[in-house]
This record gives C-alpha cells, structure tokens and sequence, in this order.
C-alpha cells in the first residue's frame, strides 16, 4: 500500500494516466444496482447463481453517473499510445529532413571558377583558346590576361597571393584584384633593358604558391642566360660532344677579365638580352679590347663564344609531347639568322633532335614547353648555342596549332595541381603514331631515290635535313604530298629525276 501511495503521489506518474482514472479511484466503489425483490438475496444464492446468466448491465438514466468502468488494460494501453505518438513524431521529423536533403541535393551546384593568369603581350588573346573549356567538366577557367607591366602583388603565407591589374583595354583603364590559381607565363621574367626586371614577381609568386607552366623554379633560373649555359655545359660532359654539340663558350664576370681570346672572330654578349639585343661579332683584338670598354661602362658579365660560319640555323621545340623541328636561313646576308630577312621551313624530327630537347627539358625540375636552338656550319656540324624555356616565341605555319597544344598542356596541369586528377595528353599517342609514319614515308622515298639513281654525290654530302613535315603534327597536316613529277623521257639518254620534297 506504501508503495503504490507513493506512486500515486508521483506527478509524473499521474499526468501520464488517462483522463478520469484518480477520479473513478478515488470516488470508491460503484452501488450495485437494486435487485427485482424486495428480499436481499444470501451469500449462499449469490454463490449459486448460474453461470451462464450475463452481467446486469446499468441502465443509461441511473445513478451510477457516466463514467466507463475502469479496465485492467487501460493503463498500458494509454502508456502505448503515447510511445507510439512519439515515435510517429521522429518519423515524421527524419522524413522530413530526407526530403530536404534530396531537394537541396536536386538543385545544381554552382561551382567558383578557377582563375588562370596569363602572362603575355596582347598579340594573342588567350580567352578566346580556353572558352569553353572546364576542368574535369565541373569547373570553368576564368582567364586574366595581362604583361608583367600590367600587375603588383602582394603575397601572404596563410591566404596566398593577391594580384592587383591594371591595364588599358580599348581605351579604357581596367583595375582588377584577384587571386590566381595557376599561371601560364609566355613572357620573359628578366632583361637588362631599364625597366623590365620582374624578378620580383616571379618571387611573390613562388611566395604565394602559385602553380605555374614552366615552374617557378625554373622561370627565375632562366633570368641568368649563363646560369642557363652552366647546366648545359653538365649536359655536354654527360651526354658527350658527339650526342650533345654543345658550342665554346667563355665567360667573364667583369671587364677585367676580358684580356683576349684564342681565335678570332668571336661573338660577345653582354649582360641578359633577347632577340639578338647585346650581340656583337669581333673580328680580331683591337675589337675586342673596344668592346671591353663597352663591357667596363655596362658594369655587367659578358661571353665569347668562336663565330661559326652557318648554313642554316635548327630550332627544335617541345610543347609537353609535341615535338617539332625547324630550319631557318638567311637571305638579307646578316650573320644573325633572327634579323633580316630569313626563310623558314619545317624539318623532319630526328633522334639525335630529340635528344638535345629531351636533355634540356629535365633541367630545373623539368620544362614543360623548352626549344633549342643550334647552328650548322658550313663544316657540316652542329653547334647548339641556346635554350629557351616556355617564352619561347611560336614560329612557322603551325602557330594555331601550337598555341591550343598550350592550352591543353595547361587544362592538364590545372586538373593534376589543383583537383589532383592526372589526365594524359591526347597528342602523346599522335607523336608516336606519326613518328612511326614519318620513318616509313621517309624510308620509301630513300628506296625510291636510290632505285632511280639520280642522286648526286655533292648534294647528299651536304648533311642538309630532309624537308618534310614534323612528325608530331596533326593528321590534317602531317602528310601533304608535294607537287606530282612529270613522267620520265623514254629515250636512252634521259634520266629519271628525283621528286621535289617541299
């Protein structure tokens, strides 16, 4: 009785119950309704009462009230009802919650495009070879084009790097701030012309941790030409003079040192210069003691290197798996190929050419766009003089073509730096493919030649590079035949003359 008194005095215990139950509890037992006769019946005939005879039930307009008579079950009953109350309540909450998680998961995600900051003069608009184009389908490029004259920055260790523009753009002044995510640099870091030494950039980049084709590393190493020529030097001892001509060179930290040279004539070249600026051609001593005071007034380093005779110049340039091979000849009669007038033409891609671009394109970590540059001599050999790193100018009838070989090269990169997917370059499979072409087309053409038995002794001593198409070009222009030769005279003097490869 203690027990469920304390019970009953349980507030808790008592809200749960149902309504009216303390009530019928505590009004005590319901009267038993009046029995037919008069005469109260015994105990005994109570006890003797069949069976089978139904409950008296009250009549609707008694005393006995209209309350229900209290079940055993109703207690548990009402307790259940409230459980399963409850857990209808969290159904309906979770439900609900799945139901906005699928409507916030149906709606499309609007994703921040990525920044990529190009580097070069306004020849070329870049914008137009990324439009449309998106980083593994999701995310949009968002070029920003400008010179290093063009920007500022300001670099921190925790937020990155903070580009300030400012440009002319028909007319109209441009101010723009922005953070890049990748950089593409087609523009030399560094030269000695007043005003154009943006080291410092390159630094605030690197600060920044930026990505970049080429790397940062290697941009800020290209800003010292003999810097440069001091690993290729590593190269000629490794590879040796007969895989890697690698032409003379001395250099001279000041003036000073610049008392003579062993032959003559020599080229100097002072200080960091492009595009042939600083280069002179000395003829003998008296010269080269002028030009040294020359050197004494620039307060600068200087080369010499021993003039070669050319008969052409060869640029070999390697886009990521592209490779290509130029011929360059001068025609105004200038001893420097690159000024005046020069015809151009496209060379087959040999190994011994891959070889040297392959060589240079592992120095400082690896150049992703690279060219060398070397010189034939009258001699028959050759003398590679200069590598050039992704600030290469495009040159040829393949200008198009190379620039979109850019582009890919960058998307890829941007896949693999920012998103961390490696996607490989469609034009590696082309190379090889028509590599192997080349060597079957240039086969069949020296069996062909040597069946006719025209070919003279003095042009085939010559050492001149077969003029052909590059291997690595697009199927569209990889194999253009050239004009079709006349039939041969019959008669018994004639003779058969080779086709013209143009």
């Amino acid at each position: 009785m203690n027990y469920l008194r304390r019970r009953l005095s349980d507030s808790s215990f008592v809200a749960n119950l149902p309504n009216g139950y303390m009530m019928d509890l505590q009004s005590g037992p319901r009267p038993t309704p009046p029995s037919s006769t008069s005469n109260p019946a015994s105990p005994a005939t109570e006890r003797r009462t069949p069976p089978s005879l139904p409950p008296q039930v009250p009549a609707s307009g008694s005393a006995l009230g209209s309350s229900p008579a209290p079940t055993p079950g109703g207690f548990l009953s009402s307790f259940s009802s409230v459980v399963k109350t409850a857990q209808l309540a969290q159904n309906a909450a979770a439900a609900a919650k799945a139901s906005a998680a699928a409507a916030e998961a149906a709606k499309p995600v609007i994703r921040k495009p990525k920044i990529l900051l190009v580097i070069d003069d306004l020849h070329t608009d870049w914008a137009k070879y990324f439009r449309g184009k998106k980083l593994n389908g999701e995310y949009d490029i968002r070029v920003e084009q400008a010179e290093f004259s063009e920007i500022n920055l300001a670099s921190y260790m925790s937020t990155g790097c903070m580009i300030d523009m400012q440009a002319i753009r028909g007319g109209t002044k441009v101010v723009r701030s922005f953070k890049p995510d990748f950089v593409l640099i087609r523009q030399h870091a560094y030269s000695m012309t007043p005003g154009e030494d943006f080291r410092s950039l390159v630094i605030g980049l690197q600060y920044g941790g930026v990505a970049s084709i080429n790397s940062l590393l290697s941009i800020y190493n290209f800003c010292s030409k003999p810097w440069v020529f001091s690993h290729m030097i590593k190269l000629y001892h490794s590879l040796g003079p007969e895989k890697f001509p690698l032409n003379e060179q001395t250099f001279y930290p000041n003036h000073t040192q610049m008392v003579t040279t062993p032959t003559f004539p020599v080229v100097v070249k002072m200080g960091h210069a492009h595009a042939g600026i600083g280069k002179i051609k000395v003829e003998n001593e008296l010269d080269f003691q002028d030009i040294t005071s020359v050197v004494a007034l620039a307060r600068t380093y200087a080369t010499s290197e021993p003039y070669v005779l050319s008969k052409y110049d060869i640029r070999i340039q390697k886009i990521g798996n592209n490779y290509k091979a130029y011929m360059r000849t001068s025609i105004s009669g200038n001893w420097k190929a690159n000024t005046g007038s020069a015809m151009l033409e496209q060379i087959a891609m040999t190994d011994r050419y891959r070889l040297w671009v392959d060589s240079c394109a592992e120095m400082f970590g690896g150049l992703d766009i690279c060219a060398v540059k070397a010189v034939h001599g009258k001699d028959g050999n050759d003398y590679i003089i200069e590598v050039m790193d992704s600030s290469m100018p495009l040159i040829g009838e393949h200008v198009e073509e190379d620039r979109q070989l850019i582009t890919d090269l960058v998307i890829n990169k941007m896949c693999s730096v920012l998103l961390g997917i490696n996607t490989p370059q469609p034009s590696a499979v082309k190379v090889n493919l028509f590599h192997l072409f080349s060597r079957v087309n240039t086969h069949s053409s020296a069996l062909s030649g040597h069946r006719s038995g025209s070919g003279s002794p003095s042009q085939s001593a010559q050492g001149s590079p077969q003029r052909a198409r590059s291997a690595n070009t697009s199927p569209s222009q990889a194999f253009q035949p050239g004009p079709i030769p006349p039939p041969a005279a019959t008669g018994p003097g004639s003779q058969k003359q080779p086709p013209q490869l143009k």
